[in-house]
């Protein structure tokens, strides 16, 4: 005790607050943290979070605070009249020389001995390999069908069913009830969750809301723990509260701290998906966008060192209207030179034209010359034309007809004067003195020469 006394006194006299300096000294020192049991009495939460209470038994009780970030952890509601035991640190409070506990956690009375049993069945089943993380089964990235383990009348159904239908509508759900506590819930846990493995679902969500140690017992049970892993689906287990752990948790596939988080791990959030999709399709379309622009750039400078084909026509119909002018301008011009030279040519023969009467008698003598001239050139031709009527006669075709001769023509038109020239089977037309005949070629004979 006198190491704890202030240094540099012979004969110390100790002031309160050094008093109560070293009587907590001593009391931290002396009595680490420690599991105490007896009920709660004279509870009150403070507006900070802070929770101050008595814990009694019939020979004695002491003060004892739960400061708020180790209330939060409580897995139950403190409440007066249970019977509990409180792991804690005992100190002074040195404002008022008060003697408490600062309670570190806090448990129903009697969990200590399930907590025994609880590490006991999850080392054995641990050694046994039940938990080893490469026998996890992956969860499905979009299951279709979930099957729900759990009590009909349990509130963490509800959070599941509301969270499902909220994230992902489109899954279809099966209930498989079953007592989440009590005697005999253990084995019909069990059952469920080989029914529902039967069913096929892609996936089983096992969960309960939070509760003592005693609530949530037939989830460490070694039975629930190996129908958990003798499912074909994957498993999620939502059981308790975020500080609850249960056999059941650690056999599971994933365990969630909540029923809620079990539904929200086990399926991806519809309107989470559809913002991704968008995110993924933007982009998609923003690459897609810049190379169509890419291509547009492309395309305008190829527009452009292409001559419309619009342009070429009107410039081809503007040289031809500039043509039309000057062929008009041409005609003009030449029909104008023309009517000047004809007009000059005009002019010129009415200068130049002879005396009509001289003309007239050296005309009329050059008549009677040209009468007497023609007559006698009528006679000579006369002459002259009777005997080549008596020549042509002579030579008449048809005179040659009326002696028994016949022209032969083929059937383009043409004499036929060889006979090499025929084929067997050639239509030909005879002319004959009187009438024509349409014949065919039989035999074609060769000449007699070369006969």
């Amino acid at each position: 005790m006198l190491d704890n006394l202030p240094p540099n006194r012979s004969n110390p006299v100790l002031s309160v607050t050094e008093l109560n300096q070293v009587v907590r000294g001593l009391l931290e020192s002396q009595l680490p943290l420690t599991w105490v049991a007896g009920e709660i009495s004279n509870l009150t939460r403070a507006a900070s979070g802070h929770i101050y209470f008595t814990l009694k038994d019939p020979g004695g009780q002491v003060r004892c605070t739960i400061w708020r970030n180790k209330a939060q952890l409580l897995g139950f509601r403190p409440e007066n009249g249970q019977k509990v035991e409180a792991r804690a640190l005992a100190t002074l409070y040195e404002a008022r020389g008060d003697y408490q506990l600062n309670v570190e956690t806090l448990r129903l009375a009697g969990q200590g001995r399930l907590f025994e049993r609880f590490l006991e069945l999850k080392a054995r089943l641990e050694q046994e390999g039940l938990f080893r993380p490469e026998t996890k089964r992956p969860l499905p990235a979009f299951p279709r069908r979930i099957a729900i383990v759990t009590s009909p009348q349990a509130a963490a159904l509800r959070d599941v069913l509301t969270t499902l239908a909220r994230r992902a509508p489109q899954v279809a759900l099966a209930l498989f009830p079953t007592p989440v506590q009590g005697e005999g819930a253990a084995p019909q846990i069990a059952q469920a969750l080989a029914q529902a493995s039967a069913a096929g679902p892609d996936l089983i969500i096992l969960c309960r809301g939070g509760g003592s140690m005693e609530d949530l017992w037939a989830f460490n049970d070694e039975a629930v723990a190996r129908a958990i892993r003798a499912c074909i689906p994957p498993v999620v287990s939502g059981i308790g509260h975020e500080t609850d752990f249960t056999i059941a948790d650690f056999a599971a596939d994933l365990r969630a701290p909540t029923p809620t988080s079990a539904a929200e791990q086990a399926c991806p959030d519809r309107q989470a998906l559809a913002t991704r999709l968008e995110n993924l399709a933007r982009g998609l379309r923003r690459p897609l966008e810049n190379r169509l622009r890419q291509w547009e750039q492309r395309l305008d400078n190829l527009a452009a060192r292409l001559p419309s084909p619009g342009r070429q026509l009107a410039t081809r119909r503007e040289r031809l209207d500039e043509l039309a002018q000057r062929l008009v301008r041409a005609r003009r011009q030449h029909q104008e030179t023309r009517l000047r030279q004809l007009q000059h040519l005009a002019y010129r023969l009415d200068h130049q034209r002879p005396e009509l009467g001289a003309r007239r008698e050296a005309m009329d003598i050059l008549a009677l010359r040209l009468g007497h001239a023609w007559q006698q050139r009528q006679q000579h031709w006369a002459g002259r034309l009777q005997q080549a009527a008596q020549g042509l006669r002579q030579l008449d075709p048809h005179a040659v007809l009326a002696r028994g001769y016949a022209m032969v023509f083929d059937a383009a038109g043409q004499a036929v004067r060889d006979a090499g020239e025929l084929n067997s089977g050639d239509r030909l037309q005879v002319v004959l003195a009187r009438g024509e005949a349409q014949v065919q070629v039989t035999q074609v004979a060769p000449p007699r020469e070369a006969q």
